[in-house]
């Protein structure tokens, strides 16, 4: 199983992903926002399979986070989430670094599903 940092503002939400990655196995680390994700990346020198993160958060948001995140960690698989069609087309340019955006609000297994495969499929870039 891969361990998978979740970076996303809603606690409820983050609460949600965290348990239904876990029901894979996959060891899961949380951060409040992009800010708090990247400090985190770059004190585990990577050590992360999967990037999950949401588009839309204080601080840094999570295309900030995916390009700062993905010249520093190429094997590092990144997975986006938005609630917002304006977000999700900011991702557009991202196809070399970003695996996928997925829409919220999803189901369980959504998030599982798109995880799997996002891990399946392995990085974009390196």
């Amino acid at each position: 199983m891969a361990r998978i940092l979740i970076a996303e503002d809603d606690e409820p939400v983050r609460a949600f992903v965290r348990r239904a990655l876990e029901i894979d196995g996959h060891e899961v680390t949380e951060a409040r926002d992009g800010a708090e994700a990247l400090d985190i990346l770059e004190r585990e020198a990577g050590g992360f399979a999967l990037l999950l993160t949401d588009i839309r958060m204080p601080l840094m948001d999570g295309i900030a986070l995916a390009l700062a995140a993905a010249p520093q960690f190429p094997d590092l698989v990144i997975l986006l989430m938005t609630g917002y069609a304006d977000q999700r087309e900011r991702a557009h340019g991202l196809e070399a670094l970003v695996h996928d955006v997925v829409t919220k609000p999803f189901s369980l297994a959504d998030i599982r599903a798109k995880v799997a495969e996002a891990l399946a499929a392995g990085p974009k870039r390196g």
